[in-house]
């Protein structure tokens, strides 16, 4: 059984108001991307493939800096391919997909601006995609959700027990997501694809499994979510 992680880390980051893109801004001394990788190089996945922007990062390129800034500065041997993403998310998953060697059997997904990822919920995550092909990190959520019109009014509220917030790793039998993706890349009507798990709910027959995550493992999107990782992580020391 070989497993692959592919790791997402060509972000903008435009909410951050920073001129650096969030994935390499410093969190407790080192690159919010670092701890990803390092979560991935632990556990037992077989290999990852780093998926990065096009943009500059110290005056070298966005490639050149994860090789020269977390590759090689920290031994992340597992990185096998280091490649450039796409315009949109699915575009770079799907470049990730397609360097990712066949004899593989399962692949994760992950955004590389979570920080707070583990090792035990890697492994999590690996026992379920093994028992169910196709899974998602995710929680309960806390809050009411409200449905709203373009005006901003309620329209509608959900039943709160039936909704999940949705993290990554995303999680899939390779094969299976591979052709649910070519099928998307090649419908012409598809739109608003969000997520992975997407992809497999419309273009696949199989269901996703949530596996339970936990409420920690948040995505750094604006700048509040830098001292909250910045808390988890020293928590975790």
């Amino acid at each position: 059984m070989k497993i692959s992680a592919i790791v997402l880390a060509g972000g903008k980051g435009s909410r951050m108001n920073s001129d650096i893109q969030k994935q390499y801004l410093p969190l407790c001394g080192k690159p919010v991307l670092y701890y990803a990788l390092q979560a991935f190089q632990h556990s037992s996945v077989d290999e990852i493939i780093l998926v990065v922007g096009n943009g500059m990062i110290e005056n070298i390129s966005e490639e050149e800096y994860c090789k020269k800034e977390l590759i090689d500065k920290y031994y992340f041997n597992k990185v096998k391919h280091i490649i450039m993403g796409g315009s949109e998310r699915y575009n770079s998953v799907m470049n990730g997909l397609k360097v990712i060697h066949n004899e593989m059997d399962y692949v994760l997904i992950h955004d590389g601006a979570r920080p707070c990822i583990t090792v035990e919920l890697i492994e999590r995550c690996i026992r379920d995609v093994i028992a169910y092909k196709a899974c998602v990190a995710a929680v309960p959520v806390k809050d009411t959700i409200k449905v709203v019109d373009s005006k901003d009014y309620a329209v509608s509220t959900p039943d709160r027990s039936t909704l999940w917030q949705i993290q990554t790793p995303q999680c899939f039998e390779y094969n299976m997501i591979l052709r649910a993706y070519y099928d998307m890349i090649a419908d012409k009507e598809k739109s608003n694809i969000t997520d992975d798990a997407m992809v497999v709910e419309k273009y696949s027959r199989n269901k996703v499994k949530m596996t339970h995550s936990n409420y920690k493992n948040i995505k750094i999107t604006t700048p509040e979510d830098l001292q909250i990782a910045k808390a988890f992580l020293f928590q975790s020391i």
